[in-house]
């Protein structure tokens, strides 16, 4: 018979499935017992920068700003436009997104080298012309770098802005040099090693990046019209609130998402209000995660 602490946290763990479920599939039970359970080489461990960050609901908000920070530029928006199924199938591509951050940080080597390889074939095959006649290819290195610094950027600062623990300094540059290696076995090229060189990268593409009509609509979607219930909305909200807080000033002012003065302090209060939610309600899924890790 259910205890009843079980029973009072039962409402945590549905939340926690529902959520776990909308991010990382329906069959995400299935697929955390491979990443979490089976044994062999891992490339991080538990204590490693890149583990912790990956592994907190600082993400949430680190992955709406990402999304944001990286249609900025034309040539990889084009790519996700023409190719990424972003509209039709929203859930399938953040399904398909979650796996592979979750494979190469927490699985082990063998099953992330095989989902990098994957990805790398997928990649050769994207290819076309933006709207101005440009050609772009998903495997061109120069695109992968800046795919991998507005990650990484995004990732990071979330984290230090909404996580229990933030990463002392020392730590958040091993974590930009972990991130970077599985960015370089996707074929991305000249990656940074620091959050000093993480922040000369974002700064040396700024030439490059343009807020299209393609990245305003994509933003619109984004953070206006998500493919979500009704009920579900208000909370995405203090998530996606929070993720338009950690971009930098000059990408939300390109985007159109003008937080000035005390408007921004709110809306970084209002993503540490989302990120705990999400924190709360991913506890129940931690400890199943745990009983798996243990049981292998």
């Amino acid at each position: 018979m259910p205890s009843l602490s079980d029973l009072a946290r039962l409402p945590q763990r549905r939340v926690g499935a529902a959520l776990r479920a909308r991010v990382a599939g329906e069959d995400a039970p299935a697929r955390a017992a491979v990443i979490w359970g089976r044994p062999g080489e891992r490339w991080f461990t538990p204590q490693d920068p890149v583990w912790r960050v990956h592994a907190d609901a600082s993400m949430f908000p680190g992955g709406v700003a990402a999304l944001l920070l990286q249609s900025l530029h034309p040539l990889a928006m084009a790519g996700v436009a023409g190719h990424s199924g972003y509209r039709g199938d929203p859930w399938g591509r953040l399904q398909r997104t979650s796996h592979f951050l979750a494979t190469t940080t927490f699985g082990t080597v063998g099953d992330a080298e095989a989902t990098i390889g994957r990805v790398r074939s997928i990649h050769d095959r994207v290819r076309g012309r933006d709207p101005l006649g440009r050609d772009y290819r998903a495997s061109d290195p120069h695109l992968l770098r800046w795919v991998h610094v507005a990650e990484a950027h995004s990732f990071l600062t979330a984290h230090q802005r909404y996580a229990v623990q933030p990463l002392t300094a020392s730590e958040a540059d091993t974590y930009v040099a972990q991130s970077a290696h599985v960015a370089g076995l996707l074929g991305a090229s000249d990656l940074p090693s620091t959050v000093a060189g993480l922040d000369a990268a974002l700064t040396a593409y700024r030439p490059e990046l343009q807020a299209t009509d393609a990245a305003r609509d994509a933003a619109r979607f984004l953070l206006l019209n998500p493919p979500l219930p009704w009920a579900a909305r208000p909370g995405y909200g203090l998530i996606a609130t929070g993720g338009v807080a950690v971009l930098p000033g000059w990408a939300r002012r390109a985007l159109r998402l003008h937080l000035l003065g005390p408007t921004h302090a709110v809306a970084s209060g209002v993503g540490r209000l989302g990120t705990r939610a999400v924190r709360w309600a991913m506890a129940g899924v931690a400890e199943e995660r745990q009983l798996v890790a243990e049981e292998s």
